[in-house]
């Protein structure tokens, strides 16, 4: 069958050329949602062209259209505000645009008897937010201290540890609006640079962490092992107390109320 396929493509290219005349392929357009992107035509003059038509999930929101030698355009009522044609190539404006506009746009030009479809795949991504970095470590040079990346309501990205330029752990999400963490762990005093980079197709944002001396610059939750012993035992401490001022405070209801209904049964007597 493939050697076939290949013997008429060569015996007869004029007519494969005009099999394959009318594919232009699918484009995948990636854009952050607030910002305008520009889907193009490849037009440089729009004369000599019957119509251009914009569709957007198989419904037309716009089109120029040629009469009498007099273009003409027309927007869908609710995509009027949002999207702009040029008059010169036919190109399609979206401003401001939302993630309910993710989908797949389609680019129809009419040329006699003639109608080549573009297919535009157009995803919006949120806007990234700045990862936070928290950290934890006891005061002891033969320890290690742990850090913590985290950033809130994400959606289609990848969070990442860096050190330097190695790239050490990732993870990717494609929920909508979700929060990510990631774990790591590094060595006590440690002088390298480490990064959190949260990113997506079309842009990214980065937290740096380095020389990691705890001593000196301090940290999150920063202690040495005695103290971090007394802070246990006196946590403890303070929920046994808790646990017995609560025993003792049912204890004395329980005793007034006995005492109560005692005094009042002798009354009734």
């Amino acid at each position: 069958m493939i050697h076939a396929f290949i013997l008429f493509c060569l015996c007869f290219p004029p007519l494969v050329g005009v099999l394959f005349a009318e594919t232009n392929g699918v484009k995948t357009v990636p854009v952050t949602a607030g910002d305008s992107v520009t889907l193009e035509t490849n037009i440089t003059d729009i004369q000599g062209y019957d119509q251009i038509e914009w569709r957007f999930e198989n419904i037309r929101i716009a089109r120029i259209k040629e009469l009498n030698g007099i273009f003409t355009t027309n927007y869908s009522d609710d995509w009027k505000d949002r999207i702009q044609l040029d008059n010169n190539t036919g190109s399609l404006t979206i401003t401001n645009i939302r993630h309910e506009h993710s989908g797949v746009y389609e680019q129809r030009i009419k040329v006699g008897n003639k109608q080549p479809v573009t297919i535009y795949n157009v995803f919006v991504y949120a806007p990234l937010s700045i990862p936070v970095i928290s950290s934890y470590c006891t005061q002891n040079p033969s320890s290690k201290c742990s850090l913590l990346c985290s950033v809130l309501n994400v959606s289609h990205v990848t969070l990442s540890w860096y050190k330097g330029n190695s790239l050490l752990s990732s993870i990717s999400v494609s929920d909508l609006s979700i929060s990510l963490s990631l774990p790591l762990e590094v060595e006590y005093q440690d002088k390298n640079t480490y990064s959190c980079v949260l990113n997506n197709p079309i842009s990214h944002q980065t937290t740096h962490i380095s020389n990691l001396n705890w001593l000196s610059s301090g940290c999150d939750l920063c202690f040495d092992t005695t103290e971090a012993v007394i802070r246990l035992v006196v946590t403890a401490l303070m929920g046994v107390a808790a646990v017995v001022a609560t025993v003792v405070l049912v204890y004395d209801i329980k005793s007034r109320t006995g005492v109560e209904r005692t005094y009042t049964n002798i009354r009734h007597r």
